[in-house]
């Protein structure tokens, strides 16, 4: 099959899904700009404010894409393209975008918080405080793991750390400029982009290698880590529009760049599907039941989304008819990302791939190699490709890296506040002097930075990764479990979330399962880590349907 083919087909199927299936979940759900967003109505200029559409898209997409649409599919392709292009093509439409716009509406028509407030007012407070802890634990092993890949990715590709420093110093400019009225959006754009990339090119000239200055890898890794944690706890603290929103809103011209450029090589180069459709190297049950659901996540579905939709975004939509494209139309771009990487590893034979995976080549390398030989049809020799591509990759991992903790704070604040009032309009604030110093927001990124930091520095990080994929569709089974209860307590239809629901928590369940059983005997923290995942999930499906008979027996 023709690569070429395969991407027209799938641009187009994503756009039809858009229109058609987007408009209909704003008609169900009842997107309204009549109603004010929670970034006027609590605009307080740190972490609520309105923000133009353009500018949190990139924010939002930058912070939900980082490198997971791109080392799953390529992690997957032991299972062959077809099934990890159904699981995209499916999931991306029908589970993983809606799941991202329930999330994001949810949390703009409840002031903001996170998903668990509505989780809250659906299993109540001892539901809302599960979800938080298992949101919790899941963001400080996603700040533990990406301080680790991307200080690791500074050492493998020193230019890297060049172009992300420049990076952070030029985003609190841009955002001032933009605050100040110095200079509007557009002339701001064309000032800082063109700096964007300019930098990426002063990263390739003066490469910031650390290991002659700090005498060995092992201190190098060890600076690069404490610079990320301290460089997160600015990005935690500042307000939202000095440095995570501007920055994230530039680093998303380098992946619309990257796409831009693998779309023009799949279609000039026209290559052909030499990875074969199916492999049974991995077998079907168990294989790719439930495995590939569970490794293909950013570009199909991924409960961090739900995160940073209900943390960060839905704290700066400016007008209710901007979630559909942001949310859902962030997440289509997501997964048209992932059949890209199909497309681009798709000379690739199958033996070549297990060499790969054998050596124990890194994802991104992989697809990076893989898009500089189809640029070579544009033109552009392979080495600055692929070194564009590696660069442009292990922003958005510091991207999500920033923006996890800063989710984290967010989590950990709405953990220490009492039960919510159904009555009041705003949540409560902490109260009683130990609620207020835990949740202040220096005191609370602190903590999350301090959990990461012990993850990252004893190694239980590297030790529980295998249990992220899992984890993260859980989430994701557990907010749709949320979604769902808001639809039936609203009589509104519910098939399109329940079902998705169901899927999800069966797959991730199993996964979990299957893990355990691997592990049993070899890693005690990694057996204990999924038995405490099954029980929270578990408890919060038991209060979930204890509620839904409830509602039953009043209707009755």
């Amino acid at each position: 099959m023709n690569a070429a083919m395969l991407m027209l087909s799938s641009i187009v199927y994503f756009a039809l899904a858009y229109v058609f299936y987007g408009n209909y979940l704003k008609r169900v759900f009842g997107v309204d700009d009549k109603r004010p967003c929670p970034s006027k109505e609590f605009a307080d200029g740190a972490d609520y404010v309105a923000t133009p559409a353009q500018v949190l898209f990139g924010h939002h997409f930058a912070s939900i894409a980082g490198a997971g649409p791109i080392v799953g599919p390529i992690l997957a392709a032991k299972f062959g393209w077809l099934p990890a292009l159904l699981w995209v093509c499916i999931g991306c439409v029908f589970v993983g975008a809606m799941h991202d716009f329930a999330a994001l509406f949810l949390s703009v028509r409840n002031q903001g918080r996170s998903i668990a407030y509505v989780v809250e007012k659906e299993l109540g407070y001892i539901g809302r405080q599960l979800f938080l802890f298992f949101c919790f634990a899941m963001l400080v092993l996603v700040v533990a793991i990406f301080a680790i890949l991307v200080a690791d990715s500074f050492m493998a590709v020193p230019a890297v750390a060049t172009s992300s420093m420049l990076f952070i110093f030029m985003a609190p400019m841009f955002g001032i400029a933009l605050d100040r009225k110095i200079l509007n959006l557009a002339e701001g754009t064309l000032v800082f982009v063109p700096l964007l990339f300019l930098s990426v090119w002063i990263g390739t000239v003066f490469p910031l290698d650390l290991v002659s200055l700090c005498g060995g890898t092992v201190n190098v890794r060890l600076v690069w880590i404490l610079v990320l944690f301290y460089y997160c706890f600015c990005a935690s603290v500042l307000p939202v529009w000095v440095l995570l929103q501007p920055r994230d809103y530039l680093n998303s011209f380098l992946l619309y760049a990257m796409v831009a450029l693998g779309l023009l090589g799949v279609f000039v180069a026209r290559p052909t599907m030499v990875l074969p459709a199916y492999s049974g190297d991995a077998g079907f049950i168990p294989g790719i039941f439930p495995l590939l659901f569970v490794t293909v996540a950013c570009g199909a579905c991924s409960g961090f989304h739900a995160m940073v939709a209900s943390g960060t975004s839905s704290k700066q939509v400016a007008k209710e008819s901007h979630m559909l494209p942001i949310s859902y139309g962030g997440m289509l771009i997501e997964g048209l990302l992932a059949v890209l990487v199909l497309c681009s590893i798709s000379y690739f034979g199958m033996d070549q791939l297990r060499a790969m995976f054998a050596a124990q080549e890194a994802p991104q390398l992989v697809f990076a190699n893989a898009l500089g030989h189809l640029c070579e049809s544009l033109h552009i020799p392979f080495e600055i490709a692929r070194n564009f591509v590696a660069l442009a990759i292990s922003a958005f991992i510091m991207t999500s890296l920033d923006t996890a903790t800063r989710l984290g704070r967010f989590v950990w604040q709405e953990l220490v506040l009492p039960e919510q009032n159904p009555g009041e309009k705003k949540a409560t604030p902490p109260q009683g002097a130990v609620r207020n110093f835990l949740g202040n927001r220096w005191i609370a990124t602190a903590i999350i930075v301090l959990f990461a930091a012990v993850m990252a520095f004893s190694g239980s990080a590297q030790q529980i990764w295998p249990v992220f994929g899992a984890s993260n569709q859980l989430l994701a089974a557990l907010t749709l479990l949320t979604v769902t209860l808001f639809l039936y307590r609203k009589k509104k239809p519910v098939l399109f979330a329940l079902l998705p629901f169901l899927f999800m928590l069966f797959i991730s369940i199993w996964a979990l399962l299957i893990l355990l059983k691997q592990q049993w005997g070899q890693s005690t923290f990694l057996v204990l880590i999924s038995i405490v995942l099954l029980l929270l999930a578990l408890m919060l499906c038991f209060l979930g349907g204890k509620r839904l008979l409830q509602k039953n027996k009043k209707k009755s």
